[in-house]
């Protein structure tokens, strides 16, 4: 039986670390640093709740073919329970990320089959029976296991990566599911009016700003609060994957442990930080003795 339950795609991404400060157009090659790993959201959550010791299911798709095939092997490695993972015809979800020497990132994502699939809500439900958190992303199919999550009563959370329109009728169903949202500010200088209104929707509902090197924002009913990063001297060399390990390590110690939102954000923050410091793969993330050891440097003498 799971704890956690990861509903979205998971697949591969080329990640594409340029040499020079852009991309010249004027030649026909340019030389870059490529590197191909099992990523995308579903896959960062699902390893990064694995790495933590965490009791792991995912529902999702992969092609019949060679990446499908490497998702499988490298999920099951980890321990994550794959009866939810399907066969999408079209093949297996891919992204490319052009990576900048400064931080910035311009991916080009194709999700293949997800907006035409239809889940196996019997099959889903057996996965889900007993666990209690669905950690839901936005592959069209996923807004059919929202009801049937609500009715076995996991708590839901979802992520709503980057917002532009928060009136967006793609997200409407997972925004009203969820008892617990983030999203990536990286299209609003101020997320203060977003964070109230995620907040405003539901009572008790808790939302979480993902803003990069400014730090995060936290709703929590009709209070706003920022936060900065931690102060931690791990270096940012690769920002993939980095909103995923901060809902993981949110929701990991705010539903499954106990921890307050403010607590739960920081050990968030620091899950994010780590996972800044991998370049070019979804390995290595951070486990639960080193999360623990450095939120207890971070807040001893508090």
């Amino acid at each position: 039986m799971s704890e956690v339950v990861v509903i979205g795609n998971a697949g591969i991404d080329t990640n594409v670390y340029l040499y020079g400060a852009d991309v010249d157009f004027s030649v026909e090659a340019n030389f870059s640093d490529n590197r191909d790993m099992v990523g995308q959201a579903g896959g960062y959550s699902a390893r990064g709740y694995a790495a933590l010791g965490r009791a792991t299911a995912f529902i999702g798709h992969v092609g019949d073919d060679h990446n499908g095939r490497l998702v499988r092997e490298t999920l099951a490695a980890d321990g994550i329970d794959l009866r939810g993972l399907a066969i999408d015809p079209a093949g297996t979800a891919r992204s490319v990320n052009l990576m900048y020497r400064d931080g910035r990132r311009k991916n080009f994502y194709d999700g293949k089959g997800h907006m035409a699939l239809e889940p196996d809500l019997d099959l889903c439900a057996g996965v889900l029976s007993g666990a209690r958190l669905a950690h839901v992303h936005l592959p069209n199919w996923a807004r059919h296991v929202l009801p049937l999550a609500r009715a076995l009563g996991l708590v839901i959370a979802c992520d709503l990566q980057d917002v532009v329109d928060p009136a967006d009728p793609y997200r409407a169903d997972f925004i009203a599911a969820a008892d617990i949202l983030f999203f990536s500010a990286a299209n609003h200088a101020d997320p203060t009016p977003l964070l109230a209104r995620f907040a405003g929707g539901r009572p008790g509902r808790v939302v979480v700003a993902g803003m990069g090197a400014r730090g995060c924002g936290l709703a929590v009913g009709d209070t706003v609060r920022f936060f900065p990063p931690p102060p931690l001297d791990s270096p940012v060399i690769d920002t993939n994957g980095a909103g995923d390990a901060l809902a993981v390590g949110f929701l990991s110690s705010y539903v499954l442990d106990g921890y307050s939102p403010e607590e739960a954000l920081l050990r968030g923050q620091i899950a994010a930080r780590h996972t800044c410091a991998l370049r070019g793969a979804s390995d290595g993330l951070i486990t639960q003795p080193e999360l623990d050891a450095r939120y207890a440097a971070l807040t001893t003498g508090r």
